[in-house]
């Protein structure tokens, strides 16, 4: 069972997201502020943690720094009555993976929840699987039920990436910051050979195929 932190200083509002996690599966602990979030993580283990931004003692921006400064990657959703995009600019680069405007609707912040927890559980156990397909980000490997492929690490990467969010399209230029980062002397051609060489080795997946769209970049959908 998943474990979510609260912090909310409204009890009304933290009470209403308890109830509703609960009701779906999930373990809450709540709280009314950013230091008591830290000493409730001090004693225990948390998946996710909930946030609002205004609460007394510590802001949930002063939260986020904190465990992000301390190292640690928990997901975390921002839960706040602000709207202006300076705030929700300040959010994200504050380390926040999420991010939604009060009033909550409850049914779409379980969603969020599910999707984070899905997102970061690929991160932690460095493995994703597409129906038979199974990629292994410490081997890079590919295995498809019937035989097992090392890929190079960029090829790799790069597969990896696209299957971790399915139907989400990546233009070149993203990828190529991020596989082979910002101070590279190459250019995007060679996103499009790499892709090239992956769609050569698995063409004839039964599970996923790489999409280009046209002008924009690459996507990998499930099949």
């Amino acid at each position: 069972m998943f474990k979510v932190l609260i912090a909310e200083d409204d009890l009304d509002l933290r009470q209403l997201f308890s109830h509703v996690l609960i009701k779906n599966g999930y373990s809450v602990v709540g709280v009314s502020n950013g230091q008591e979030a830290l000493d409730e993580m001090e004693n225990g283990f948390f998946d996710i943690v909930i946030s609002d931004i205004m609460m007394p003692v510590m802001n949930g921006y002063e939260l986020v720094r904190a465990l992000r400064g301390s190292g640690n990657n928990i997901p975390i959703l921002m839960i706040t009555a602000r709207d202006a995009f300076d705030d929700m600019q300040t959010g994200f680069s504050s380390g926040t993976d999420d991010y939604m405007i009060k009033p909550v609707n409850v049914n779409e912040m379980v969603l969020r929840v599910g999707a984070l927890l899905r997102r970061s559980q690929i991160a932690n156990e460095r493995r994703l699987t597409i129906g038979n397909t199974v990629l292994e980000c410490d081997f890079l490997t590919v295995n498809n039920g019937k035989e097992q492929l090392i890929l190079p690490q960029k090829e790799f990467m790069l597969l990896y990436k696209m299957a971790s969010y399915p139907g989400k399209i990546f233009t070149r230029q993203q990828l190529m910051d991020e596989i082979w980062g910002y101070d590279t002397g190459s250019d995007t051609h060679t996103v499009d050979v790499h892709i090239g060489r992956l769609r050569e080795k698995f063409g004839e997946s039964t599970d996923f195929k790489i999409v280009t769209m046209r002008g924009v970049g690459y996507k990998v959908v499930k099949i």
